[in-house]
């Protein structure tokens, strides 16, 4: 077996790890039931995690030139290793945010290393945007076990949080696979400063996939937040049972990712991103009106399973409109998963003046509605950036 075959299953597996930036529909539920706070206040939780994306994509991108990918994986390992053990020894709501500080700077460091990574051992523009979506397929994997796994420690050890020294053995276990597997990095090409790297984003089709990934990250964690709530609004459930809700979502989502993998192998990349963009904004717009938990949870796992592989599609085309400076783009759009911490945090202020969930979905619309901009005028491919 190859060097380059060897290393695939170390860096999918990295995709777990990756996964846990994901359970901020977990952290802002139990949160906000623990300190008693508003929906302002808990949309804090998830801006922790997500703020960094915004301040260290780009220097992670610098990073990645200075020492190498696979190295800026490791450094992403040890923080998260670190912030996973904090609650375990000291649970209020400054130390919660400590460690969803930490999760965010481990998170925003691995996703901008590991999809460049994963092209150096997969190798061939065509296969790329496929094996994205498998590694989102083990990322969904993670946040999906997530509500699971906080249910289970709360019934068996008495606090959810316990689910944190769990996601550091997975943390622990990623980084020694990936320290004794060799892989040869394509060497980096381009500039080697943060405004070499930001302008980089004067390139009209990468500004359009920046705020795509802005958006669509907005979606996903938006879902992930509101999912619960909704059930708790028009259902009744109690919190413990209402983030089941978000492994609904998530299971749709892996298999969503599954399917979209072998789908984008045969399927162009904006095709797709028009289909699923539709669909989607269908489902979302259902949701305004559901009062049912299974219709809830139906249109939920609507949302999750057609979106699922849009984030690798926009990954894919950025990276394949500039080859050459993957390391910067791969920060670039990273950094527009912040969009998952203001689009929150944005939530929870709507949802607060009107004083019920039809505010958060508001501004998840509002994503919904950039996206099928960019699927349907903004991101169109030219010949050669065709993926084949």
């Amino acid at each position: 077996m190859s060097n380059k075959k060897a290393a695939i299953l170390p860096v999918l597996f990295a995709f777990i790890v990756m996964g846990f930036g994901d359970v901020s529909g977990v952290l802002v539920t139990h949160v906000k039931e623990d300190f008693n706070l508003s929906e302002t206040l808990a949309g804090l939780v998830p801006m922790a995690i997500f703020v960094w994306f915004l301040f260290l994509s780009a220097p992670t991108a610098i990073l990645m030139n200075k020492v190498g990918r696979k190295n800026a994986v490791q450094v992403s390992n040890v923080i998260t290793f670190i912030g996973m053990l904090i609650p375990l020894f000291s649970y209020n709501l400054v130390t919660c945010l400590i460690a969803c500080a930490l999760l965010g700077i481990g998170n925003t460091i691995i996703q901008v290393a590991l999809n460049p990574l994963l092209s150096d051992v997969v190798g061939g523009r065509g296969s790329l945007s496929s094996y994205i979506s498998t590694g989102q397929v083990l990322k969904a994997l993670s946040a999906f076990s997530a509500p699971y796994l906080a249910l289970g420690c709360a019934s068996l050890l008495g606090s959810w949080k316990y689910m944190f020294p769990a996601f550091a053995i997975l943390t622990l276990i990623s980084s020694v696979w990936l320290l004794s597997t060799r892989i040869e990095e394509t060497p980096a090409e381009g500039g080697t400063s943060i405004k070499d790297t930001l302008g980089i984003l004067g390139d009209k089709y990468i500004l359009f996939c920046f705020f795509g990934i802005f958006f669509v990250v907005g979606l996903d964690v938006g879902v992930n937040v509101v999912t619960p709530k909704l059930l708790m609004e028009r259902c009744g459930l109690d919190a413990d049972h209402a983030v089941l809700g978000t492994s609904v979502y998530f299971l749709c989502k892996t298999i969503g990712a599954f399917v979209g993998a072998f789908v984008l192998s045969k399927m162009a990349d904006r095709k797709f991103f028009q289909i699923a963009i539709v669909i989607v904004a269908a489902a979302l717009a259902g949701l305004f009106f559901a009062g049912g938990k299974v219709l809830i949870l139906t249109l939920v796992g609507m949302v999750g399973f057609f979106s699922a592989s849009v984030f690798s599609v926009i990954i894919s085309l950025a990276i394949n409109h500039l080859p050459s400076k993957a390391n910067e783009i791969s920060g670039l759009m990273i950094m527009g998963i912040v969009g998952g911490g203001v689009v929150t945090l944005l939530m929870g202020v709507t949802a607060d003046k009107m004083g019920s969930q039809a505010g958060s979905l508001a501004i998840i619309a509002v994503c919904v509605a950039y996206l099928a901009l960019c699927a349907f005028l903004l991101l169109k491919e030219k010949p050669s950036e065709q993926v084949v």
